[in-house]
């Protein structure tokens, strides 16, 4: 049921103006009239607010959560866009003041957090809809559909994609990043970043190795895509049998993973990587007796690139079919919101919640604990 066909618009606020907000979020929020209304804006960036409320014509701003939250504005949902250190302390503070939550990937950033967050889900009786976009790509269910009942041989996950500013520059949305941030704030992540490393590696392992701080960052990142993605499609893996990483770069950082993981029956070869070329190569190819089923995903900072299906298949005949299917134009971004919508005013189910989400950061410590050198 659309918002205009249940008359019930959502009054939105949105916490985070940086770049998913300016590029993908309030655009489509502002689009989606009839099923949503942005009323507030929240960030610690004074020039973030300035920018996007002239922007997009919000005129209420507040620079923290509470004070939002604490206001007489109405608001029903709340877009948490914020610091990934940050994610699950603000779902929690909004459902506690009994506001429904889309919350971009990665929902949190410790097991410990995960449960807080389903704890006040369940206390409050709010939706959290963690967004994890490609999974409702149309062409998902798709590939879901084509490998259904068939015995699967091997599977291949790929995200090896061109630094963002490459996609983002091209997004034609003209957004803007400051760097006016309390100084507080920015020693307050830099704590947070380290002890949440402790809590899921511990000690000696968070500190054996400095890449270890940019390679949990990385998992919950640009990660979180592909294994959430691939949990949707194959379920979660029964172990991580082996992983790697690139060497330091110098800076502490490891931009490249390849892992296996043992599913019952197959394995799955995952490889994950950031270069420098202007390329998103993002997909996962199913492999059965007779067939080959991929599905490819572009930048969805750019809007308009299909997800595409490709099935390859021998025919009875002999000849070699390849079937392109390409089932809409429209973004994942855009995809979710009459969903979100629907969680919230008809008490529709939903597949991206707190305990779901959870499932990543177990992925990350399982190929954290088969690292090989």
């Amino acid at each position: 049921m659309s918002g205009s066909q249940a008359g019930k618009i959502l009054n939105a606020a949105v916490i985070g103006c940086g770049e998913v907000a300016q590029i993908a979020h309030m655009p489509n929020l502002i689009v989606a009239s009839d099923m949503y209304k942005i009323t507030a804006l929240c960030d610690i960036s004074a020039q973030s607010l300035e920018l996007c409320s002239k922007r997009f014509s919000i005129p209420n701003t507040f620079t923290s959560v509470t004070d939002l939250l604490a206001s007489p504005i109405s608001i029903d949902v709340v877009f948490i866009l914020t610091a990934d250190q940050f994610h699950a302390e603000h779902i929690v503070q909004c459902a506690n003041a009994g506001k429904h939550i889309m919350i971009e990937k990665p929902m949190a950033q410790t097991l410990k957090e995960y449960d807080l967050v389903e704890e006040a889900r369940v206390k409050n009786n709010v939706v959290i809809f963690v967004g994890y976009m490609r999974r409702y790509s149309t062409a998902l269910q798709r590939l879901k559909d084509e490998i259904e009942g068939k015995e699967i041989n091997y599977v291949r996950v790929r995200d090896i994609i061109g630094n963002n500013k490459y996609f983002t520059s091209q997004s034609g949305q003209y957004q803007k990043y400051f760097t006016d941030h309390p100084a507080e704030s920015s020693a307050e992540l830099s704590r947070r970043m380290k002890s949440n490393l402790i809590e899921n590696l511990g000690e000696e392992k968070a500190g054996n190795d400095k890449r270890n701080a940019h390679s949990w960052s990385l998992l919950h990142s640009l990660a979180s895509h592909d294994l959430s993605a691939m949990r949707d499609v194959l379920g979660m893996p029964e172990r991580c049998l082996f992983s790697s990483r690139s060497e330091d770069d110098g800076q502490g950082k490891s931009w490249w993973w390849n892992a296996v993981f043992g599913y019952k029956g197959f394995k799955c070869y995952y490889e994950m990587g950031i270069d420098e070329v202007a390329v998103f190569d993002a997909h996962i190819e199913v492999y059965t007796n007779d067939s080959r089923v991929k599905i490819q995903y572009d930048t969805p900072y750019v809007k308009g690139l299909p997800i595409k299906l490709t099935i390859q298949k021998q025919l009875p005949n002999g000849d070699f079919s390849e079937q392109v299917i390409r089932p809409t134009y429209v973004d994942p971004y855009t995809l979710e919101l009459p969903l979100l919508y629907d969680s919230i005013v008809n008490g529709k189910d939903y597949k991206t919640k707190p305990l779901d989400a959870k499932n990543d950061t177990i992925l990350a410590k399982m190929i954290m604990d088969a690292f090989v050198e």
